[in-house]
């Protein structure tokens, strides 16, 4: 595969269920080596675009490519060089965890031991206990050993930590994912559809939020945090109705200001700092922030 050839290509993806417009007209592009974050409410499209990667839905028009491959012409192609948590996880009720491990291996030509045996210990998973004893969090567990082990160039995620408590969460987010990617930099990608944005806030390189079955916004981690901020400012008296332009958003309380900047921080910080506040402060808005104000942000960036 050509090294500038994206990991992930979609261009112009629409998928219908009847008459509700699922996804329409997506857009995007993953490079190899990158924790690409895809953003949305429920029923935003997130997992219906997923799928259509896949090949597990057809789309009704658009382009799909993943390591430069039609998925519904070379479905093996694509699927042994990936794998796929999704966000409802089953298996064979009568294997154990340890016969369902050597089922998944079996279809692979590579499998890590080690990590397989280290990833068990860190869950407390039972090798001995049956698929049909495992709670939905034991169930994701499993279904993210599975992935993991075959060390993949492409780990699909489509909520991977429902059901898992705080603790092993944010193990595996922090350590599992992190040595995932770390153990072939450059070359390993993930993909991740997740609510729990904060939690994946050091890993993800690049995102995009979508809405409706629409791109809202795409930017790189870093730029977005840099571009956009927060600031809040305290008077002495309430300052009144101010004007500021060039601000996305502005919210009032008395004597306290909150407001968007879009790239104009400084100019805007002094603009107040002008006003005399007795408490003036900026910061970066995180990625959850930056989603939850996606629907203002989108109209700084079109």
């Amino acid at each position: 595969m050509n090294t500038d050839t994206p990991i992930l290509e979609i261009q112009n993806l629409s998928r219908r269920y009847g008459k509700l417009d699922a996804v329409n007209g997506l857009s995007l592009n993953v490079r190899a080596g990158k924790c690409y974050g895809f953003f949305g409410r429920n029923g935003a499209g997130k997992t219906t675009t997923i799928k259509c990667l896949l090949n597990l839905l057809r789309p009704d028009s658009g382009k799909v490519r993943v390591f430069g491959i039609d998925p519904q012409k070379d479905e093996v192609a694509v699927k042994s060089r990936l794998a796929y948590v999704p966000d409802v996880v089953a298996f064979y009720p009568w294997m154990t965890v340890r016969d369902t491990l050597e089922y998944l291996a079996s279809f692979r030509r590579h499998w890590n031991g080690g990590i397989e045996a280290d990833l068990l210990g860190r869950f407390r998973l039972d090798p001995s206990q049956k698929a049909s004893h495992l709670s939905k969090g034991q169930r994701t567990q499993l279904a993210l050993i599975g992935a993991i082990c075959p060390e993949p160039e492409l780990l699909v995620l489509d909520e991977p930590t429902s059901g898992l408590d705080p603790i092993v969460r944010r193990e595996f987010i922090q350590t599992v994912i992190g040595a995932y990617q770390s153990g072939d930099p450059g070359r390993r990608t993930v993909f991740v559809s997740t609510h729990l944005i904060s939690e994946f806030e050091g890993l993800i390189d690049e995102f995009t939020i979508i809405d409706q079955g629409r791109e809202l916004l795409t930017m790189e981690a870093d730029a977005a945090r840099d571009r956009f901020r927060k600031i809040r400012a305290r008077f002495v008296q309430p300052p009144g109705q101010l004007e500021l332009a060039g601000a996305l958003s502005v919210k009032q309380n008395g004597r306290e200001l909150e407001l968007l900047a879009d790239g104009n921080s400084e100019r805007l910080m002094d603009e107040l700092k002008s006003r005399a506040p007795e408490d003036l402060q900026c910061e970066s808005l995180s990625l959850e922030e930056i989603f939850v104000a996606s629907d203002v942000l989108k109209k700084a960036v079109v």
